[in-house]
């Protein structure tokens, strides 16, 4: 009992730093992470909440991936294609509650630079340390959930779910996938603002260092929380 409550101790901890670090990403205006650019584009364009347009995206994923575990249902069992699906349904509720803390981070910060015009926050060297600050709890909310190997998020359920339909590694999967994100970001952006929208310095050092601050937390902390979680070392979990 006690190792199921630290299993899920880290990764709901895991989800609230990404939600949090996804969003402070935001308030910097210096470009949001790649798979968030797009539901941020939306929100901005059209004044839509970013949280519910965010889920919006997330549920599209969730339907992909579904329709990929009926693609590749051949490949498992039963047993198997029935968790595959729960896991990707489960997907839903969870972003529910994950975008309502998108939601309240984002209306308790506001845009640093309008917020802290005449301070070091609204300056480009404070959002910059801001940003780090952000893709740092971005990494290590990733790492610790994904290490927990519960329910993943949306995005990263749908690249996993991409490399396993098209046979490519989820890393050179996620690249493309972060690619395309950025792409549709940049055409709405020109095509209905005339304009970049959510797409920066910060989607730049977001796809940079998002990696390595997983790879850093694992190398210094997986074998440490899986431990306490009754987990196995994951092997992988240090490439």
């Amino acid at each position: 009992m006690k190792q199921k409550c630290y299993r899920w101790l880290f990764y709901l901890l895991g989800l609230l730093l990404l939600a949090t670090g996804l969003t402070l990403n935001t308030k910097t205006d210096l470009g949001t992470s790649a798979i968030i650019s797009v539901p941020f584009s939306i929100s901005q364009i059209w004044d839509l909440n970013f949280g519910n347009t965010t889920y919006a995206a997330y549920i599209v994923f969730v339907i992909i991936q579904v329709i990929i575990c009926c693609i590749t249902a051949k490949k498992y069992d039963k047993a198997q294609n029935r968790v595959r699906l729960l896991q990707a349904v489960l997907q839903l509720p969870f972003s529910l509650l994950f975008t309502r803390v998108m939601n309240l981070i984002s209306a308790t910060v506001p845009v640093l630079r309008e917020g802290f015009p005449d301070s070091f926050l609204g300056s480009f060297p404070g959002r910059v340390t801001v940003l780090l600050i952000a893709v740092t709890l971005a990494g290590t909310g990733t790492a610790m959930s994904l290490n927990m190997r519960l329910v993943p998020n949306p995005g990263d359920g749908i690249v996993r779910a991409l490399a396993e339909v098209s046979g490519k590694t989820v890393g050179f999967t996620k690249n493309c996938f972060d690619f395309f994100c950025v792409c549709i970001s940049l055409t709405l952006g020109f095509t209905l603002a005339g304009k970049i929208v959510g797409v920066g310095l910060g989607t730049v050092v977001a796809v940079l260092g998002t990696g390595r601050v997983v790879a850093l937390f694992n190398k210094l902390f997986s074998d440490k929380i899986c431990a306490l979680a009754g987990l196995e070392r994951d092997v992988t979990a240090k490439k």
